[in-house]
């Protein structure tokens, strides 16, 4: 037996037939071949019934480590909420701003958003947020994509599913899609529990603006559901080049700190205030600018700013990804 170079063994006498001339059909899996030959007649090839996105969601979900993000999620807001309560009938003048507030430093806004965390069940969401936007949510988002491709290959498993015969666009598209979703559905369940769980630690009165005034409980779930879109955008960066790591890498752990460190050298750049006006195109520059809307009014500029420069360079690692897995040889 030999192997082609996308991966697939094919029987000697086959190779031996093919001289040097006409290498092996394909260096991408024989799925390319298949396709060539369904044009002729119909071999029962399809491929999208290849790696369903139902078979890869349930998959994934049912993975040790999808499970044990969830329940990190799920443990954190009480956590906090018991160490508010436990600083608050310790010391109730000092205790919660005074552990939030090195935390907050250096982001306007975060040093209210710690003081006012206990008046109610919005605020509370919000300061959860404000804490596990920068590093939890950074780590989760890049573990779900990170540890797509790479994950396979570790496992000496992606010849074979690209054997199966699934097409590698199909393979790369379905992964991401369910990726994207888990780390969208952290995103939107970190928020949405943290918002019940401030509810009955703390109460449901109105949210309170770390920049003054108050909203109504419909102003304020709207402003939560603003900084909940706008941070899952944001984490579309690090979504983006944890999958490109994923695909250049067999070592998941590779792909998901490679990511992570992305965010944490463009925070430590993003506070050199001598290196204006460039750091304005660091990824993670404008990573807080959801502080805007909590305002009286909502300040989109820096949101729209941030947006744009997210979905650029998201849009360069995913194109980068397509393009190295197209042409690589899959030896794992």
């Amino acid at each position: 037996m030999t192997e082609n170079p996308g991966g697939a063994p094919v029987p000697a006498s086959h190779a031996a037939s093919h001289p040097a001339s006409h290498p092996a059909p394909t260096r991408r899996g024989v799925h390319d071949r298949l396709m060539q030959l369904s044009e002729v007649h119909d071999n029962g090839f399809r491929p999208e019934r290849t790696l369903r996105l139902r078979v890869e969601f349930t998959r994934q979900v049912r993975r040790r480590r999808t499970q044990l993000t969830a329940l990190v999620l799920l443990v954190l807001p009480v956590l906090i909420a018991l160490a508010f309560k436990v600083s608050s009938g310790a010391d109730s003048s000092g205790g919660g701003g005074g552990g939030g507030g090195g935390g907050a430093s250096g982001r306007a806004g975060g040093p209210a958003l710690v003081n006012l965390a206990t008046t109610g069940a919005t605020n509370f969401a919000l300061f959860t947020e404000f804490a596990s936007v920068g590093f939890l949510l950074v780590v989760i988002v890049a573990l779900f994509c990170g540890d797509t491709v790479a994950s396979e290959a570790s496992w000496a498993s992606l010849r074979y599913l690209l054997a199966i015969p699934v097409p590698r666009a199909r393979l790369l598209r379905q992964k991401l899609i369910v990726a994207l979703s888990l780390s969208f559905g952290a995103n939107l369940l970190l928020p949405a529990w943290s918002y019940l769980v401030g509810g009955v630690f703390f109460g449901w009165a109105p949210g309170q603006s770390p920049l003054g005034g108050s909203f109504t409980t419909g102003a304020a779930l709207q402003r939560l559901l603003i900084v909940v879109c706008y941070t899952s955008i944001q984490s579309l960066l690090v979504a983006a080049l944890a999958f490109l790591l994923s695909v250049l890498t067999d070592a998941p752990l590779g792909a998901v700190g490679g990511a992570t460190m992305l965010v944490v050298v463009s925070n430590i750049l993003d506070s050199i205030t001598s290196l204006d006006p460039y750091r304005r195109f660091l990824p993670t520059h404008f990573q807080y600018s959801w502080l805007d809307a909590l305002g009286q009014s909502v300040v989109w500029d820096d949101m729209t700013r941030g947006t744009g420069v997210v979905l650029v360079y998201s849009a360069v690692f995913f194109a980068l990804a397509w393009w190295r897995f197209q042409e690589k040889d899959i030896l794992s």
